[in-house]
């Protein structure tokens, strides 16, 4: 008689399903819950109101997206970065194709470089204003929440007449851009960063000093530099708890070396800190995006390089070279030559990097993506333990972790 086959543990079953402490009970939020802002469970061991110990769950959502990348060609790509962090697809863009450009030996014209840097900015100021606005929601600001709220709406608006979607966009290319600025676009920029001043000091005014903000922020969650370090955590997380930690500043890239800003770090590493830092963020990035405009000057937003641009259609109705070029690069992709590159750059939640490595040839032999997400997820049970039980959402909430970049 053929034995028994042995009983195999869950691979997703909870790290703990027995309380540790007499009279604690264990319940579960998630993965569809309204305040986990997106597939995450929270195994929770809680005594009274206080949480004992905790385990974050992630992996309910799995895209694919770095399987998938090994079926498409270079090009086909970009459409999907845009579905990692879609609150800020644009630097999910100029990210990936800045890694291949590497492998490439692509230089990107100067208008190309500091658009880029611009819309990076446009895109973490969006982000962040997602992130602050529901965070402030979840504690009953609902003033707050409108006032950003209204403010992002305007940017996915204003990208959207730029790039012909709100939220993805597919408008970065390797070598440049999709297209130039539209006209007036420029002039309707400088109208949103006026607004931003004047709603974002409203809600400075309504919840920094309000003292059911303070009570319910301040001293929950608290972070040490060396604990953040330890978990790898990078961006707002990192910087709230002192350590001024900012690829735009420590490894320069687009115009970044070139400008004038400020690294916004806090001095406890708790969830005021992190909603303080992502606030005085958004000042420096729109002093960033002033600093572009006034360094823009007429010039191509695409690179001369028949590798990767695609030809003129008057060209590709007058000469087979161009034809056959046009042809191959929409069938073939881009060839990228054969090696490897890692490529970071300081998106909103922390460091985005790209993993590339090409055997030659049209498409990817392997993408990874370093998500900030799937860092931050990984230690948060750190920021859980010993709070208390209505302390889970606040701080989820300050971490903004994103699903599509989570699980990627």
């Amino acid at each position: 008689m053929r034995p028994p086959s042995p009983v195999l543990p869950n691979p997703i079953r909870p790290a703990f399903t027995e309380g540790s402490t007499p009279g604690s009970m264990i319940i579960n939020i998630g993965p569809s819950h309204p305040a986990t802002h997106g597939t995450i469970q929270i195994v929770a061991e809680i005594s009274g109101e206080r949480v004992i110990r905790s385990d974050v769950h992630c992996g309910y959502l799995h895209r694919g997206f770095e399987k998938e990348c090994e079926a498409h060609n270079w090009h086909n790509l970009i459409p999907y970065t845009d579905r990692l962090n879609y609150c800020s697809g644009l630097i999910n863009n100029f990210a990936y194709c800045e890694a291949v450009e590497k492998l490439m030996a692509i230089e990107v014209p100067r208008r190309a470089v500091l658009l880029r840097t611009l819309l990076s900015e446009y895109s973490r100021i969006a982000d962040h204003l997602t992130c602050v606005a529901a965070a402030l929601m979840e504690l009953g600001a609902m003033t707050a929440f409108l006032y950003l709220i209204t403010l992002r709406d305007w940017i996915y608006e204003h990208l959207a007449d730029l790039t012909g979607a709100r939220l993805t966009h597919s408008y970065g290319r390797i070598g440049g851009l999709a297209r130039d600025l539209p006209e007036g676009w420029l002039t309707r920029l400088s109208w949103v960063l006026d607004q931003m001043d004047t709603y974002l000091g409203r809600v400075h005014g309504l919840v920094d000093r309000n003292r059911i903000f303070i009570d319910r922020m301040r001293d929950i969650a608290v972070l040490t530099p060396a604990e953040a370090i330890h978990w790898g955590y990078t961006g707002p997380v990192l910087r709230s708890t002192g350590a001024p930690r900012d690829l735009r500043k420590d490894t320069p890239y687009l115009a970044y070396g070139e400008l004038d800003f400020e690294v916004p770090v806090g001095i406890k590493g708790d969830n005021y800190d992190r909603y303080y830092v992502r606030m005085c963020e958004m000042d420096e990035s729109a002093h960033l995006i002033r600093q572009c405009v006034a360094r823009l000057e007429p010039g191509p937003v695409m690179v001369d390089d028949p590798r990767c641009a695609l030809p003129d259609k008057a060209r590709v109705y007058s000469e087979i070279e161009s034809l056959i070029n046009h042809f191959k690069l929409v069938v073939d992709g881009p060839q990228v030559p054969p090696g490897e590159v890692y490529s970071a750059q300081e998106g909103p939640n922390g460091e985005l990097g790209f993993y590339i490595v090409s055997v030659g040839g049209g498409t990817p032999w392997k993408i990874h993506v370093r998500a900030p997400s799937f860092v931050h997820v990984g230690g948060m049970s750190k920021m859980l333990d010993g709070y208390q039980l209505a302390d889970i959402v606040p701080t989820f909430g300050s971490v903004n972790m994103i699903g599509g970049e989570c699980d990627r």
